[in-house]
Parts: structure tokens; sequence; C-alpha cells
């Protein structure tokens, strides 16, 4: 075994002071990091008061808006008149203009029974009463008065107002009962009316039937082949509106191919300029990389909102706002990549007499290629989801089509609708913008 004496140490010491004094900063850092790290957590975790946020929070929101996202609802009207009870639907009734749903019975003896979900929700319908089944019990609602009334107690599921009683039949619908009327909102789930719309010639027919009258049927506009009719019916369907959402979604691909493909053209050339080991003046170099920031300072949603003041709601203002803000980030990022190339095979060329432009060809282009195709593909894919946001601003596209639905707060089918296709168009970009990517510069995609 091998002892180390007193003076061996100090001179071991001497020779690898790194590993022997370290210095406080070296020792403690990363502890120091994490420290910090926690007292931030708890200073947001104050500042934004979060537990009260999340104590107060309508967390049931959310529920109920996924549940819209997937399903339609149907909305009847009764009104009790004299001895009749007369039904009504809103105008655009996912059920067409004379709908006969099998969940609402005429009675014989003038009654009308619906059925909300199965038997164990029920809706019971006469001259001066409802009784409503739902939750295991059965609430009879008094309304030959002048306001309805509810006899017994008030379940935690119904609430009553001075003029109208609102029942809570689970996710299934509600209802409310006013005097002489009472307005019923039943739930289904699935997407309808997606394929045809009410006024459709195809509408609610089986798809074996749809396709026999496309392929053999006679024609039912003498001047319109039916295959043609269908596609008409699809692509103008009122109720989702496929033709413009389509339309409105590839003005939102366009501005992004547009905006990234001229700010990467403007960008290229000043990247250059504003690159200090390719123009060596430090007065244009500080000014180009300002200008930089100065377009990537100001959010694309904030160019967008003066763009459209210029020249108008439109794709143009949209495509203009990506376009300056893709000048500021790829002249960024194409001057830091000139500046971080190795400068040796720049020089070997230019010490064989060639000129600068043959010295950028093949000095710097191979070095600077990869980063212009990774940074230029990746900013494109990005935009596609950018020119959704600012779209709800005015600057066209499917973004505008979407918050316009959003607004409404009754349209959350369109909604999901449209986020879907989004979604798949940032996929697809995704797979794409990758596999390009790697064949352009010669790399393996797995």
């Amino acid at each position: 075994m091998t002892v180390i004496d007193a003076r061996r140490m100090q001179e071991i010491e001497a020779r690898y002071p790194d590993y022997f004094r370290r210095s406080f900063t070296r020792r403690f850092g990363g502890l120091m990091i994490a420290i910090g790290t926690l007292l931030y957590c708890m200073y947001a975790v104050w500042f934004f008061d979060l537990p009260r946020l999340v104590a107060e929070a309508r967390w049931e929101r959310v529920g109920l808006y996924l549940v819209q996202w997937v399903s339609y609802d149907v909305q009847p009207e009764f009104r009790v008149s004299g001895d009749a009870i007369t039904v009504k639907y809103p105008r655009f009734s996912p059920l067409g203009d004379n709908p006969h749903p099998d969940w609402i019975v005429n009675r014989p003896d003038g009654s009308v029974a619906v059925s909300v979900s199965g038997s164990s929700r029920t809706i019971e319908i006469s001259k001066s009463e409802v009784l409503l089944t739902a939750h295991g019990m059965t609430v009879p609602v008094d309304i030959s008065g002048d306001t309805p009334k509810v006899e017994g107690a008030v379940p935690a599921w119904m609430t009553v107002y001075d003029d109208n009683v609102i029942a809570n039949m689970g996710i299934s619908g509600e209802v409310s009962i006013a005097a002489h009327r009472i307005k019923i909102r039943k739930k289904f789930f699935g997407w309808p009316n997606f394929i045809f719309d009410t006024r459709s010639p195809f509408f609610d027919k089986p798809a074996g039937d749809v396709i026999s009258m496309i392929v053999s049927g006679p024609r039912i506009e003498p001047d319109q082949s039916n295959l043609s009719l269908a596609f008409d019916n699809i692509w103008n369907n009122s109720a989702w509106q496929h033709g413009d959402v389509w339309t409105k979604l590839f003005q939102t691909i366009v501005m992004a191919f547009l905006g990234t493909l001229l700010g990467a053209l403007a960008a290229f050339p000043l990247a250059f300029i504003a690159a200090r080991n390719i123009t060596p003046n430090r007065f244009f170099n500080q000014l180009l990389k300002r200008f930089f920031d100065f377009l990537r300072s100001v959010d694309m949603l904030i160019w967008a909102l003066f763009l459209t003041r210029a020249f108008g709601p439109g794709p143009l203002a949209g495509s203009g706002a990506i376009f300056l803000t893709e000048t500021g980030t790829l002249g960024k990022l194409y001057s830091e990549g000139l500046e971080n190339i190795d400068n040796k095979p720049r020089e070997g060329i230019k010490s064989t007499g060639a000129s600068p432009i043959l010295v950028h060809r093949f000095g710097i282009m191979p070095q600077l290629v990869p980063v212009i195709v990774s940074q230029t593909l990746y900013q494109w894919e990005s935009n596609v989801r950018g020119a959704t946001i600012i779209g709800a601003v005015g600057a066209g596209g499917i973004g505008l089509k979407l918050w316009e639905a959003m607004r409404t707060n009754s349209n959350w089918q369109n909604v999901a609708y449209m986020v879907v296709l989004i979604l798949i168009v940032v996929f697809l970009f995704d797979m794409a913008s990758n596999a390009l990517r790697h064949r352009l510069m010669g790399t393996n995609s797995r």
C-alpha cells in the first residue's frame, strides 16, 4: 500500500487546484440553483394567489365544454294553450324542417311524454302540470297559474326563480319551465348533419341509399349529376360550412408559407452584413442586429393589428405580419450561424485568389446551409400555428373563423372541427418539414 506524506499531498494539491481548492460557486452552485428555483416557485404561488384561484375555479365548465365538443342538442319548446299542447323547434334544427323524433310521444289524453335519457330521465307535460323524473326521484311542477310552482321540497338539481324553474337532467340535458311554456334541451353525442344538411335531398338517408342514388339513381337536378350535386351539398353545408372552413384553412397555410419565404429571402443578404466575421464594420453590424431585434420584439400579433389597420382585414395583413417577424428572427439566426462558422475553409479558398462570390459559395455556404434549412423549416412549421392566432384579429385564415365560432359560446362542435383540422395540418407539416430537412441535409430521418 502506498503512503502519501504531507509534502507529497501539498504537491498534488498545487498541481490540481481545480479539484482540491474549488470556489464557493462550484461547490454550492447546484444547491443554490435548486434553492433559488424553489423560492421562485413559492413567490409565484403567492404572487398569483394560486390557492384561491384553484379553489374558486369553475372546474365543472371543463367537462361541459368537452361534452359540447362531441355532442349537439335539440331544443323543442312546448306551449300549453287551452286544451292543446303544441311543439315548436328552433330554426335550422338538426332534425330538419319537419321533425318527428321518436323520443317525443303524444298521448291520447292530450299530454306529451319526453324521454331525455331512457326511462330514468323523463318529462311528462299536461295542461296543468309537468312531472320531472331524474336522479332517482319524481318532482311535480304546477303550471296552471301565472308562475310555475314546485310541489313539495325543491331538490338540489332544480333552481326556482320568480318566473321560471330550471331543472338539470344530468349530462342528457336540461329543462326550463315557465307559465304555459316548457323548453327542453336534449343532448346527443356526435356531429349532426356533418355530411349533408337538412336542405340536401341526401339528408338523413342511410349511406347505402346515398351511394345508390349517386351511382345509379335518376338525376335529382336535370342539369347536374348526382355526384356533382352531392359534392356541392357537402361543400356548401350550411351547418358546418365545409367550403368556407377549408378555404380559410388554405389561406392560413398560404399566409404561413408566403410570410416565411419572404422573411427568409429578406433575412439572407442582411445576415451577411450583420455578421462581424463577414462584414468587418461595427456600425453596420450593430445597426442590422438592432433592426432584427426591433422586428422580433414586436410580436406577430401586434404587427397583424398594425397591418389590418393599414391594409384592412385579410390574408395580406397576416402574410405581412409573418414576413416582418420572420425577417427579424431568421436574420438573427442566420447571422449567428455565419459568426460561428469555421474560417479555415474560407481562408483556404481565399488564398487561391478566388473571388468573394466563390469564397462565399464554397467556404461559407456548405457550413451555413444546414442552419438555413433547419431553422427556416422549423419557422415555417411554427408559423402555421402562428397564422391561426393572428387570424383572430382580422388577419384572415381559419383563426378568424375559429374566433367567430367561439364567441357565440354555443357552437363548440364547429370549434372542435376546426381545432381537429388545425392539429392535422400541424402534424402533417411537422412530418413534411422533418422529412425535407433530413433529405436536404443528407441525414437519416430515423
